[in-house]
């Protein structure tokens, strides 16, 4: 009679666990994307400044050894400022990113380099900027970092929109297959999700850059994948 019965609970318990994979093997697994632009409220525009010889813009001497005269850091910095401060950058709005020694020549001084970062508000502000300073020590200007404050919403938002694509794609799929859609199962999100798909700026010259090359840079772009695994009623 134990034997018997142990034989029954075996072959029940055995009857739970096909059914069991069967049930399991009743899905459909899709990845749902989504894409986002947002317009920055916050643009770090980066602009290299270099020391340089004052004859190779006179013309005084176009012989690199007959360069003497030169135009040190703090003057190039303190010309640059007040560029800025007449279109209505602040001091506060300006940070030193780095200083280093970027060049020289056999026989003469070191040329002293320095990056400053200016955080904007408005991508007409490059524009002025581009209009109004004086080129001369200005090695590079490209655009930096975008930021919004609401970033953290928006990236809510697309994980959002992802699972719903998702949803939507599975369901597509099941129906064309005469089925009903079921519940959720399973969502897995890429590792690398979140994050900001945006280009900064390459270092552009100072003589190259103009208003037209920064349209395609105005918006951060954020895309967003996510897997989701859906039973099959």
């Amino acid at each position: 009679m134990k034997k018997l019965f142990l034989f029954v609970f075996v072959l029940f318990a055995w009857n739970i666990f096909v059914n069991a994979q069967d049930s399991d093997a009743r899905y459909v697994e899709v990845i749902g994307s989504s894409e986002i632009e947002i317009v920055p409220d916050e643009i770090h525009f980066l602009i290299q400044i270099k020391e340089y010889w004052e004859e190779e813009y006179t013309g005084k001497s176009k012989k690199e050894e007959d360069f003497r005269t030169k135009v040190p850091l703090a003057m190039i910095e303190k010309d640059l400022r007040r560029s800025l401060h007449k279109i209505g950058i602040s001091d506060e709005a300006i940070r030193t990113q780095e200083v280093g020694e970027y060049w020289r020549q056999r026989g003469k001084e070191f040329l002293i380099g320095k990056q400053l970062d200016i955080r904007l508000t408005d991508f007409n502000q490059i524009n002025s900027i581009i209009r109004c300073v004086n080129t001369w020590g200005i090695e590079s200007m490209r655009i930096g970092e975008l930021k919004h404050k609401d970033l953290p919403m928006y990236r809510r938002q697309g994980k959002i929109e992802a699972l719903k694509a998702a949803r939507e794609k599975a369901s597509d799929l099941v129906e064309a297959m005469g089925q009903q859609l079921g519940e959720v199962i399973r969502i897995i999100e890429p590792v690398d999700n979140n994050i900001s798909r945006y280009l900064p700026f390459q270092a552009q010259s100072n003589v190259n850059m103009g208003t037209a090359t920064t349209e395609q840079y105005r918006v951060i772009k954020l895309r967003y994948e996510m897997t989701a695994r859906f039973a099959i009623k």
